[in-house]
């Protein structure tokens, strides 16, 4: 008995469809953030708020799938806006590690009422239909491609 994997055009055209959402989402989020703050800054705020505080800095660049000179630069921006604060690492006396501050966790939850509110107007009772059925799919895909990179 073969393995179906499926079709080259079908398995790109999954993944295109998915990146094209991405993009279309990111832009209409993006319009929600204040200036200087890109989804990318948003993304570990949520990554931190998921998965809990503490982190090294290079494990949140690994999780974001960025150089850790581009995690600099993005934690400097949360630091100095007051979103995140990064402390020595106990463990490791030239080590850090990220906490998300109050501030950090009300923006976060601003941000996420404001790019609701947004999606309201383009998110009608198909397209909520729609993500109701697929959202269980999307998060197994989610965990598989994770568990394997």
């Amino acid at each position: 008995m073969s393995k179906d994997n499926g079709s080259a055009d079908e398995v790109f055209g999954f993944f295109t469809e998915i990146g094209i959402i991405n993009q279309l989402s990111t832009a209409m989020f993006a319009k929600s953030l204040p200036d200087g703050v890109h989804p990318s800054h948003f993304s570990i705020l949520n990554h931190l708020a998921r998965m809990g505080d503490g982190k090294t800095p290079m494990r949140i660049a690994s999780a974001m799938q960025v150089t850790k000179n581009t995690m600099t630069h993005s934690l400097k921006v949360l630091q100095d806006r007051g979103y995140i604060d990064v402390q020595p690492d106990p463990e490791d006396g030239r080590g850090k590690r990220v906490y998300l501050t109050e501030t950090g966790r009300a923006f976060r939850e601003q941000a996420i009422a404001l790019v609701s509110e947004e999606f309201r107007h383009v998110i009608g009772a198909d397209q909520l239909t729609i993500m109701r059925r697929i959202r269980g799919d999307l998060e197994q895909m989610r965990k598989h491609l994770d568990d394997n990179r």
